[in-house]
């Protein structure tokens, strides 16, 4: 007996023999729908504008394609990604070729692209001037960056392909102009890898270094045949318009002709309009600088003479009116001969009245006038004396008293100081005696000394 009553309400799903709708499971159902849609669209070509673009560290890369009223996933594979032509951009419209595949982890389809163009020459234009305006905010064209280029430059690198009519006309023309050291970096200059090409030679002759296997140039052209500007493509790339304005030696860019123009050509120091032009601009006419050496050889020995003529001129000029040297001598000359007969006058009376001074003066000297002056010297001279003994400190040692000293000799006059220093020396008027104060360390040397104080003496 079955405990479980009968389903009559349909609440559990039945297979009733002979159906032809078996459930399916979700990924049954994913995959023959994936099988389905890439049957169906196996190959397709779908144009829009591009949103929502990136890379992933996988290398593969990511968008989405939309238009006004709907929009579809796309994704490049790793190797697909490698060969594009052109950096895709939100908002650049392409025309994407591939085919449609769907994603069952996300019940989404998308397409998967072999070939991603841009959507004519309008799409083009508008990347271009897109990237333009980017570059030119971070600065990469400003005038301010443009250098200087070499009056003569020693080296010159030339960035171009090292096949065709460019190479060839810039060698001719510099040839023409002024032979020069010239380094070609071949490389591809269309085509897929040549921007990665033209940016690495750049980068290559900026790092070399002047006494290295490749000479450092003074001077570098990037150069390039007229094309459309599909064919010029590769110099409007970020890469080549960073390593033109980073690098440290002075650019030209000739890329095309005169009518085309490249990003390149601003983030250059100068543009040509050709390379044969590019040429030109590089180095002057050889010719033309040995005729203006000559010329401005010949108009500084013109110049040299003339000054030397005027010089010789004003010399002259000057010679004339300066007096004749007897003019000059004369007044100094009578001078000298006054001089020289007031002398011996001058010193005869100049002698006579030194004698006569002379006889004045030695009247006054009598003998007995220098012994007054001498006894009264004398008597002062005694009563100093006097004086001097009785205040020379070593009399009154003769009436008893004595003197106290330290053993430098210093006199103390104070207890204190007798105290502080210990072994003092008593100097009486018949000698000196050794002693101390209160019990320090009395002398080892008799108490007393035969010597006497110093007595005054009378010179």
């Amino acid at each position: 007996m079955n405990d479980f009553p009968r389903d009559d309400a349909g609440l559990l799903a039945t297979e009733t023999p002979g159906d032809n709708a078996p459930a399916l499971s979700v990924s049954e159902l994913s995959f023959a729908l994936k099988r389905t849609v890439e049957d169906s669209f196996g190959h397709v070509r779908v144009r829009g504008e591009i949103s929502g673009w990136k890379r992933a560290a996988s290398g593969h890369c990511y968008l989405c394609l939309k238009d006004d009223k709907a929009v579809i996933d796309g994704v490049i594979w790793k190797a697909t990604a490698g060969a594009l032509r052109f950096n895709p951009e939100d908002g650049i419209e392409v025309v994407a070729t591939g085919k449609l595949t769907t994603y069952p982890g996300r019940s989404r389809y998308q397409i998967v692209i072999d070939r991603l163009e841009l959507a004519g020459q309008g799409a083009l234009m508008a990347l271009l001037d897109k990237r333009r305006r980017a570059l030119a905010v971070e600065g990469l064209f400003d005038a301010e960056r443009k250098r200087r280029l070499p009056f003569l430059p020693r080296t010159i690198g030339v960035v171009t392909s090292p096949t065709g009519a460019v190479i060839r006309d810039i060698l001719h023309r510099l040839a023409d102009r002024c032979p020069s050291h010239v380094i070609v970096w071949p490389v591809a200059v269309q085509g897929e890898g040549a921007a990665a090409q033209i940016a690495a030679a750049i980068r290559g002759f900026d790092s070399a270094e002047a006494s290295g296997p490749v000479p450092r140039p003074d001077l570098v052209i990037v150069a390039r045949g007229g094309g459309s500007i599909e064919d010029l493509w590769a110099f409007n790339e970020e890469e080549v318009v960073r390593a033109v304005a980073g690098c440290s030696i002075p650019i030209i860019s000739a890329v095309g002709h005169e009518t085309d123009t490249s990003l390149c050509d601003f983030a250059a120091d100068v543009r040509a309009p050709t390379p044969t032009a590019a040429a030109e601009i590089a180095v002057p006419v050889r010719s033309e600088l040995l005729a203006l050496l000559r010329e401005t050889g010949l108009r500084a020995a013109r110049c040299a003479t003339r000054a030397r003529e005027r010089g010789a001129e004003q010399l002259e000029y000057v010679r004339s009116r300066l007096p004749a040297r007897e003019a000059l001598l004369a007044p100094q000359r009578q001078r000298l001969d006054e001089l020289s007969e007031r002398l011996p006058r001058a010193l005869g009376s100049r002698l006579s009245h030194a004698r006569a001074d002379l006889g004045q003066a030695a009247g006054a000297l009598r003998p007995s006038l220098l012994d007054t002056t001498q006894g009264r010297a004398r008597d002062r001279l005694e009563s100093l004396w006097r004086l001097a003994l009785a205040v020379h400190p070593n009399r009154p040692l003769e009436r008893g008293y004595a003197r106290v000293e330290d053993r430098d000799g210093r006199t103390l006059v104070s207890s204190a100081a007798a105290r502080a220093a210990g072994r003092l020396r008593l100097v009486f008027g018949d000698g000196r005696l050794e002693a101390s104060v209160d019990g320090v360390e009395r002398p080892r040397r008799p108490a007393y000394s035969p010597g006497k104080p110093d007595q005054p003496k009378l010179l």
